[in-house]
């Protein structure tokens, strides 16, 4: 019998409010250098707005207490943010203040105004035809400045030139591992970069539309977090990698592998097409049949366990029923098998080395997962 609406959704409420309150929390520590801090304010206001709009949906599925609970939650979430924004940033007046029918305003120096759908007023669920509209002004302080303007940003980003990521990243002289907030692009795409180490943070979560990484030649590129705490990527594409680490993070559409070398890639998606790859070990969860095509030497092995969600807990795992579509005759594929249990990666490699350690050198990090390997 399948669950009905209402403690599904009362389940995903409550995990979605434990995530924001937790980010909150986080920001106590975040930096305004770069726009590190402001990327995480505007990444929980699209969370908000986000689950402020889920709750209109479920409206006509909700009993009426539930939906009054809901949204005496969301206003706390709204103050909570309030509070933990005046705490880092003193000058900076940033407020949710109701005035009208559902519009939220900030004091006339604090130069934010955020749109509220009226169903969203505590105590107030009067249906409307109109979504919510969050939008914000101000100026982006991923431009520079100090915490002094230090603002909000629009959301979505809409900035007047767009931001090359992959040039800034490349920047000679920049040490150590980069974080693009990617908070002025609508999807992630990574290119033409060698000996990289590339963790995206939560900031990204607002760029998944799709991504693409291409061109690159021993890097580490990690997208699991702004995937697991946002939106997973529509689509992602990977194309022309040798000698690196790939942690993907999840999909929820297709991945396309193509002329992928001498790598390790970890990947949650729905479908996997995999393109003239040759020694690659792939660590899975999809929920249908991996496909390969003029691949050799490949080599599979389960989600490792750090990457598992509940979602994937409760999702059936095919990574290790798959098809080569060139290998029509009777009998297992030579082009594939499963990763021995000793080749492996355990947990720590994924918990400590794959996020970065002070003083280690992109080359001691990749030996330490198996790489290069020729």
């Amino acid at each position: 019998m399948a669950m009905d609406p209402s403690p599904r959704f009362y389940q995903h409420f409550q995990a979605s409010v434990a995530v924001l309150e937790d980010q909150i929390e986080q920001l106590t520590s975040a930096s305004a250098v770069a726009g590190e801090r402001q990327d995480a304010i505007n990444h929980l206001l699209a969370g908000i707005a986000k689950l402020q709009n889920e709750v209109a949906d479920a409206a006509e599925t909700t009993p009426s207490y539930d939906r009054r609970q809901y949204s005496e939650t969301i206003k706390g979430l709204q103050e909570k943010l309030n509070e933990t924004v005046a705490k880092v940033n003193p000058r900076t007046r940033f407020q949710f203040k109701r005035s009208g029918a559902g519009t939220a305003h900030a004091d006339t120096d604090g130069g934010v105004s955020s749109r509220i759908d009226p169903r969203l007023n505590p105590g107030s669920f009067a249906m409307s035809s109109a979504p919510a509209v969050p939008s914000t002004r101000s100026n982006d302080a991923d431009n520079g400045g100090d915490d002094e303007v230090d603002t909000l940003g629009q959301l979505p980003a809409k900035p007047s030139s767009a931001r090359d990521y992959n040039l800034e990243m490349s920047m000679p002289g920049v040490a150590g591992i980069r974080k693009p907030s990617f908070s002025t692009a609508s999807n992630i795409g990574i290119s033409n970069q060698s000996g990289l180490h590339i963790i995206l943070p939560s900031s990204a979560a607002r760029a998944t539309a799709s991504g693409s990484l291409t061109d690159l030649t021993g890097c580490i590129v990690d997208m699991s977090v702004p995937t697991a705490t946002g939106q997973p990527f529509a689509g992602l594409a990977l194309k022309n990698i040798r000698g690196s680490l790939i942690v993907a993070g999840r999909v929820n559409g297709p991945v396309h592998m193509t002329a992928i070398a001498d790598s390790i890639v970890v990947v949650v998606a729905r479908q996997v097409r995999i393109h003239e790859c040759r020694n690659v070990h792939l660590y899975l969860h999809c929920s249908s049949h991996p496909i390969i095509e003029d691949c050799t030497g490949m080599r599979f092995a389960p989600l490792p366990a750090p990457y598992m969600t509940e979602s994937e807990g409760n999702t059936e795992n095919q990574w290790d029923q798959v098809d080569d579509f060139k290998w029509l005759k009777a009998g297992h594929s030579p082009n594939w098998t499963v990763l021995p249990d000793e080749e492996v990666l355990d947990a720590d490699v994924w918990t400590k080395i794959v996020p970065g350690q002070p003083g280690a050198s992109m080359q001691e990090t990749l030996a330490k997962v198996g790489l290069p390997r020729g």
